[in-house]
């Protein structure tokens, strides 16, 4: 993470809430995250934009996050994930602004989470300007304090938190935060192993009152079946719908869980 705070150093500034405050005012539109995810009767699914992963290397380099975010817009996604870190993930913060510019022309207003390894507040400044309405926190490379910062800046901004876990040490520490939404990814990072047991072996241990989203090694429909039935109330799916012939039959299957 070295890196990354090396790369957001060089943009940084000092961010108050009350700017975010008043941002938030011109910028916060439409439905929140946490409203788009938590549909009690039916499994909410985030739509990823990914160009490549560390593990799985290239997915679909070059392709148009506007025109993929059409494709999932026209699938009915509940949500929109957009990553925005190029090192390793080939995003760019450009992609959000097209893409939240793309779903405020339409009526049916789709949120988005900024996706990228979150280290300072400017990035959420950032992310409230591109019209995100939430922000991701990974929990196992923030300490407390950093944790109850972001949070307090992305409360002010009016931004929700999806707070990603492995283990479950890493819950313990999260839930000191009282997260609205938690992400289990069952992705081990140290051997991009991809295991949904781990959103079986996590979900059971989480307070009622959470949205609890399943990440990563969704890759056919019946995946989402299983970590519905585990408890999921979202899935976010990256990968496989970004290979996927037909975006829109993938979520309508796994939203027949």
């Amino acid at each position: 993470m070295n890196w990354k705070r090396q790369e957001v150093s060089l943009r940084e500034r000092p961010v108050s809430e009350l700017e975010l405050e008043k941002l938030a005012e011109r910028f916060s539109r439409g439905i929140s995250f946490y409203d788009a995810l938590a549909h009690p009767d039916e499994l909410s699914i985030i739509a990823e934009i990914k160009r490549k992963s560390p593990s799985a290397g290239s997915i679909a380099e070059g392709i148009s996050a506007l025109e993929q975010a059409r494709t999932y817009y026209n699938a009915n996604a509940d949500a929109l994930s957009v990553l925005t870190d190029e090192k390793f993930f080939g995003g760019k913060l450009e992609d959000l602004w097209e893409v939240n510019d793309f779903l405020q022309e339409h009526q049916r207003f789709v949120p988005t989470l900024r996706k990228d390894f979150m280290v300072h507040p400017i990035q959420i400044l950032e992310a409230l300007e591109a019209g995100a309405r939430a922000i991701l926190l990974i929990v196992r490379v923030l300490d407390d304090d950093e944790l109850e910062t972001l949070r307090a800046y992305a409360d002010a901004a009016g931004m929700d938190c999806l707070y990603e876990i492995h283990e479950e040490h890493e819950l313990e520490k999260a839930l000191k935060h009282n997260p609205q939404i938690l992400g289990v990814n069952n992705r081990d990072l140290t051997r991009f192993v991809t295991d949904l047991e781990t959103t079986e072996r996590l979900f059971p241990l989480i307070p009622e009152g959470i949205v609890k989203v399943s990440e990563s090694g969704i890759l056919v429909p019946e995946d989402a079946w299983r970590v519905r039935e585990a408890g999921a109330d979202a899935v976010l799916c990256g990968e496989a719908l970004m290979k996927a012939e037909s975006p829109e039959n993938f979520i309508s299957e796994m939203k027949d869980a």
